[in-house]
């Protein structure tokens, strides 16, 4: 994560912009997002090479310090973006509820799954980054189960992100906790097997790959990259299934540019906007373009069931029963 916000505007001539396509000439978009800075670069891209005419002014900062600056912008009554593209789903749950989000039926959700979209439109999953589990190629086992971390033989030899740092172990967390072949019970199990929480996924992935812990519990598409450029690690689908964080994209309720923040949720959700996800290396929300190497296909991949609503209801009760067990 940078330290301080990065802006970057990109701009093309008042004039060129009114002779290429003059319905949407000299429109401007202003987009708050959380992607790394390279994706976030490739995303605005792509995104002006589809739409020449529309200048883009962008913001990138992690998900919590992006989200405190723009709660502060709009607690003094400033809305400055026209669209969100951030790391989860509760969060942008959370904006729609405090009124900050307007719905807008895309044209492209007809063809994703309907778990991966608010029913009113408020916010579509652009990605899923699932969590499964890591392990180090020299590790005695290969874990194929979320219930194989509890059992003895791995009592001490695992390491997991924690929820009050990484929104994805958070929902990943509510995921588990509403699965009826896990349950709450889960994380006792996990903690009465000496599993190590540490800050976030990076940390956890480094440790494996290391080898100072064989067995993590990790976003995917960390390992599954650093596997093809040599690090001696495997990712597991489990068979109980994966969470998601679907970065979704949303239009904020005061849009200065709304036919631009539209034109853009559409271009995300659209197969070009999603063949740019897989080039990114991360598995794509649309069923029907392929994943990038070292990935199953889409329908091999069991994905846990979310609700969103109540996930965000238990998010405070969430973290102080991680906190009470694995520490702060």
């Amino acid at each position: 994560m940078l330290k301080h916000p990065v802006v970057t505007t990109l701009s093309v001539s008042v004039a060129l912009a009114g002779l290429a396509l003059p319905a949407l000439g000299n429109e401007k978009l202003v987009l708050y997002t959380s992607q790394p800075a390279g994706d976030a670069q490739q995303t605005v891209d792509a995104f002006q090479a589809a739409y020449p005419e529309i200048e883009v002014e962008w913001v990138r900062d992690g998900t919590t310090r992006l989200m405190t600056r723009l709660r502060s912008e709009l607690s003094a009554d400033v809305s400055n973006p026209d669209v969100l593209l951030i790391a989860d789903s509760m969060t942008m749950e959370s904006l729609k509820q405090e009124g900050h989000l307007q719905p807008y039926l895309s044209p492209e959700r007809d063809a994703y799954d309907a778990e991966l979209y608010d029913p009113e439109g408020y916010y579509y999953g652009t990605k899923l980054i699932t969590t499964g589990i890591v392990y180090h190629t020299g590790a005695e086992h290969q874990p194929q189960s979320w219930q194989a971390l509890t059992q003895p033989e791995y009592e001490g030899l695992v390491t997991m992100p924690s929820p009050l740092y990484s929104g994805a172990a958070l929902i990943h967390m509510a995921a588990v906790e509403a699965h009826p072949e896990l349950g709450e019970e889960y994380y006792d199990a996990l903690h009465a097997n000496r599993v190590e929480a540490q800050g976030g996924n990076g940390g956890v992935f480094n440790a494996v790959a290391a080898g100072s812990k064989p067995y993590g519990i990790v976003v995917d598409f960390l390992p599954i990259r650093e596997a093809a450029k040599g690090s001696p690690v495997e990712f597991v689908f489990p068979e109980e299934g994966v969470s998601a964080v679907t970065e979704p994209v949303a239009i904020m309720q005061g849009a200065d540019n709304l036919e631009a923040a539209q034109t853009f949720v559409d271009f995300v959700l659209s197969r070009e906007g999603q063949a740019l996800v897989s080039e990114q290396g991360y598995l794509p929300a649309h069923p029907e373009v392929a994943p990038p190497e070292g990935f199953p296909s889409r329908d091999s991949i069991a994905l846990m069931p979310l609700d969103t609503e109540s996930a965000l209801a238990k998010e405070a009760e969430l973290k102080q029963r991680f906190s009470d067990l694995f520490g702060s």
